[in-house]
């Protein structure tokens, strides 16, 4: 499983002239899922997703988690990031998990952050979405559940 994830003052994903989810403050989350996840990889991204400290503290240092900041989590499925383009100019898309599993996997992930307390708001799973947000730094972090980087 992978996931981009964005600290965002803001962020919003709409489809067609729907706003299907919005934050403040929190973390926009992109997220992929490959053929071979399973309950660790799940495990791995919510645990990694909820603790990861990339919110400042009274020192301005980044030092808290999204549950620490009480910010929000818009997640978006993003079979995209299973592009693989070393081999040509189109990407392959061989190692994204089949729509069925994504979305099981996408929906247990969002129940999961939701459990711990964190409002998650969402896309809309296999529809074209747009999706606006301001990164808050920049901050961006890749994760990768095989930890590949």
């Amino acid at each position: 499983m992978r996931c981009v994830v964005q600290r965002v003052t803001s962020a919003s994903v709409r489809v067609a002239e729907e706003v299907t989810g919005a934050i403040g403050p929190g973390l926009m989350v992109l997220i992929g899922v490959s053929a071979e996840d399973g309950p660790a990889d799940l495990k791995y991204i919510a645990e990694k997703v909820l603790h990861l400290r990339v919110f400042d503290d009274e020192n301005g240092v980044m030092n808290r988690s999204v549950l620490d900041a009480g910010g929000a989590i818009l997640a978006v499925s993003q079979f995209t990031l299973y592009g693989d383009a070393r081999g040509g100019r189109r990407p392959s898309y061989i190692r994204a998990a089949k729509p069925e599993q994504a979305n099981a996997m996408y929906e247990q992930l969002i129940a999961r952050w939701r459990e711990a307390g964190v409002q998650v708001e969402t896309g809309r799973f296999r529809t074209e979405m747009q999706v606006s947000l301001v990164n808050d730094g920049p901050v961006t972090i890749l994760l990768d559940s095989e930890k590949a980087f």
